[in-house]
């Protein structure tokens, strides 16, 4: 089963189990899959790396929007963001841990021949395409960052 029948059957499930976070997370994850399955050029399919970065991006969003209503004072609305990302997430695949993710960038860095921040868009350009979904681009960023420094 692909992640668009997945979150199809889910969202049955939720109604069924009046769980209206769940709903409204995954009803806005849907309609996005909708969106781009009929995209000019998609012919009706959607495949499941492309419905990965997707709610990848949702999940970014999610999260920015949360902390601007934080800062605003609004943690009622940063709640219900949150809530609905923590939905979202449990499609994703798992994320590195922070010495995962450290591993897998000091192997990158060798592999490319890195040896200071000159040499940072290399590294990010490798480092973005083998660890999408496994890793944020901010978290990504900062550990190279570090590494080179």
């Amino acid at each position: 089963m692909d992640i668009f029948e997945k979150v199809s059957k889910d969202i049955v499930a939720a109604m069924k189990a009046k769980d209206k976070t769940r709903l409204d997370a995954l009803r806005n994850v849907k309609k996005l899959f909708l969106e781009a399955k009929t995209a000019p050029g998609a012919n009706d399919t959607l495949a499941d790396d492309a419905a990965l970065k997707i709610m990848q991006k949702l999940v970014k969003q999610g999260k920015d929007s949360a902390e601007i209503y934080v800062s605003q004072n609004r943690q009622d609305l940063a709640d219900v963001e949150l809530a609905q990302v923590a939905v979202i997430e449990e499609y994703l695949p798992k994320q590195l841990s922070s010495e995962e993710l450290e591993a897998k960038l000091k192997k990158i860095i060798a592999e490319v021949g890195a040896t200071s921040m000159k040499d940072m868009g290399k590294v990010m350009g490798t480092a973005t395409s083998r660890l999408a979904g496994l890793a944020e681009g901010k978290a990504i960023s900062e550990a190279v960052r570090k590494l080179l420094a």
